[in-house]
């Protein structure tokens, strides 16, 4: 058996690409996407004619609309090759506007159903985890749009979530165990802080044994993995979003893995409930230096390139 296929016994695998040629070698149940994946896909030659033919379609639109068109036309490719959802995310340059998100995740879900997708099913929204969007996945939830949330570094944006009633989050393990590392420099071990004791996987872990145990139905997905070493010590998640080329490592090795992170065993742990208005989520986020980074570098980076893909729109 694969580790791939050992993986599934106990996790759902999600596809972290928006190449949807490379999905049906692995067969994972979901797949996510955003601005920086579908930019890299539209860059090639197999993509390109996509990106054409959405822009033809589209002449005269708002640049945003056409933006929103392609996304959902990546989706929409997606969602022939997997039996699940998909994520579709919405401008990361709202991150920090609630009414603005809203209104946009409505329109990608309006333009999901224009193509016959039963977006209750098939369609996650994903946003990034500030106060302002984990409020506007509050409200759209409540209206049957389900969404993930993304950009997921600590355990009060974990909470927030949770209490919001928000389907799935995201925690961004690799770019937690970057942080960390990059903190230590000359003085970090590598050996010392791998698998179970990844600052990434333990995030996850913590977060996971806590939904748990409170019966928090919020679905945990580790995003953004380094290495197979962190995939595997996260075997047991609720799923588990991975690279292609991470994927291909899982599906030729036959190394054996074990469940890692247990649902029973969680319920029986003594964690505190805890909860977090507005002022107390924005004290416990500024007070973790990593989580404020890494938040606000991941908008930076998903703004730049969706302006990368919306100057590549306006030069076709």
């Amino acid at each position: 058996m694969t580790q791939l296929d050992a993986l599934r016994q106990w996790t759902t695998v999600v596809a972290d690409t928006g190449d949807f040629r490379q999905l049906a070698q692995f067969k994972p149940q979901d797949a996510t996407t955003n601005p920086s994946l579908i930019l890299k896909a539209v860059q090639k030659s197999d993509y390109r004619p996509l990106l054409d033919e959405t822009i033809a379609q589209h002449k005269g639109k708002a640049l945003d609309d056409v933006m929103d068109h392609l996304l959902v036309r990546f989706g929409t490719e997606i969602l022939t090759h997997i039996p699940g959802r998909v994520s579709t995310e919405v401008d990361a340059r709202l991150s920090f506007d609630t009414a603005a998100t809203i209104a946009r995740a409505e329109r990608i879900v309006a333009l999901y159903r224009e193509q016959g997708i039963d977006t209750s099913q098939r369609l996650l929204i994903k946003i990034a985890s500030t106060w302002e969007g984990i409020q506007a996945a509050k409200a759209l939830e409540q209206k049957g749009i389900h969404c993930n949330l993304t950009l997921l570094f600590s355990f009060a944006q974990a909470v927030a979530c949770g209490d919001a009633g928000v389907k799935l989050i995201s925690p961004f393990v690799g770019r937690i165990y970057d942080w960390y590392k990059k903190s230590a420099g000359s003085n970090w071990d590598e050996a010392a802080n791998a698998g179970a004791n990844d600052p990434g996987v333990k995030s996850v872990r913590q977060i996971f044994d806590y939904y748990k145990k409170h019966g928090i139905a919020t679905e945990v997905m580790g995003a953004s993995f380094r290495n197979v070493g962190q995939i595997t010590a996260l075997a047991g998640s609720d799923l588990l979003t991975i690279s292609p080329e991470l994927l291909g490592e899982l599906a030729k090795s036959d190394e054996p893995i074990t469940q890692a992170l247990d649902a029973q065993a969680a319920k029986k742990l003594d964690l505190p409930k805890v909860s977090f208005d507005e002022p107390a989520f924005r004290f416990a986020l500024n007070e973790d230096a990593m989580a404020t980074e890494k938040l606000a570098e991941g908008i930076r980076a998903f703004a730049a390139d969706a302006i990368k893909l919306e100057k590549l729109i306006q030069a076709v």
